[in-house]
């Protein structure tokens, strides 16, 4: 029997209509949908791709995911996920899993692509709007220029001032926790002027921000700052 694909389906930062002809065509051809879920019983990303592709008679399979930095939580995370999802393929059934925004950065269907490959099954991804390009386009500003460098950083995984001390464009990516540290290195630094930010890029409550001082004290997991020079 011919085993099932594990595709990886990026839907973009929230807007359905940024959802790539591609994608809206693996989701319908797949007959298993993969939706992560982390707090709660919301499956954002599938309510996303449910406005743009016709999932009506689809297995959803809902995937858990704690917001944790624990290794060990997110490995037994992502090993229970392939549990999940090894038995369609097996069964010949393709699955399509969700992902916010694009497939290759900072998306957990990397985790478990490894997981499954190592099974012996075919893996393949399909990219989608990355979050900040979205933001930027939101905020009417361009990320980078001739022989300018543009750094990806997940706000909480090192120290703010060595992001700052980057030469070029900084986005500071899920910065939402450690938001009173980026502005206080912001103003030390003197680039708060030069920072812009975006809440909750193409979904329900987007919220602008051209200065930081404006944004609430906690605005929540996403969240996108984005530093010029």
């Amino acid at each position: 029997m011919k085993q099932g694909i594990f595709y990886g389906v990026g839907i973009g930062p929230g807007d359905p209509e940024l959802i790539t002809r591609k994608a809206v065509r693996i989701l319908e051809s797949c007959p298993v949908i993969a939706a992560p879920q982390t707090g709660g019983e919301r499956t954002l990303a599938l309510e996303i791709a449910r406005q743009a592709a016709d999932l009506s008679g689809k297995t959803i399979v809902t995937l858990p995911f704690a917001m944790s930095r624990d290794r060990e939580k997110q490995r037994a995370a992502h090993e229970a996920a392939v549990e999940a999802i090894v038995p369609h393929l097996r069964e010949g059934r393709d699955v399509a899993m969700l992902n916010l925004g694009d497939v290759s950065i900072y998306a957990t269907y990397g985790y478990l692509m490894g997981l499954i490959q190592e099974q012996g099954f075919e893996t393949e991804m399909i990219p989608g709007v990355p979050s900040f390009c979205a933001a930027a386009a939101r905020l009417g500003i361009s990320l980078t220029e001739m022989n300018q460098p543009l750094h990806i950083l997940p706000a909480g995984g090192c120290a703010v001032e060595e992001e700052l001390a980057l030469t070029g464009t900084k986005v500071l990516m899920k910065s939402g926790k450690r938001l009173p540290q980026v502005v206080d290195a912001l103003k030390a630094d003197g680039r708060l002027e030069k920072s812009s930010a975006v809440l909750n890029c193409g979904l329900p409550g987007e919220q602008v921000y051209r200065d930081l001082a404006q944004l609430p004290e906690d605005p929540g997991y996403f969240l996108t700052v984005i530093v010029k020079g």
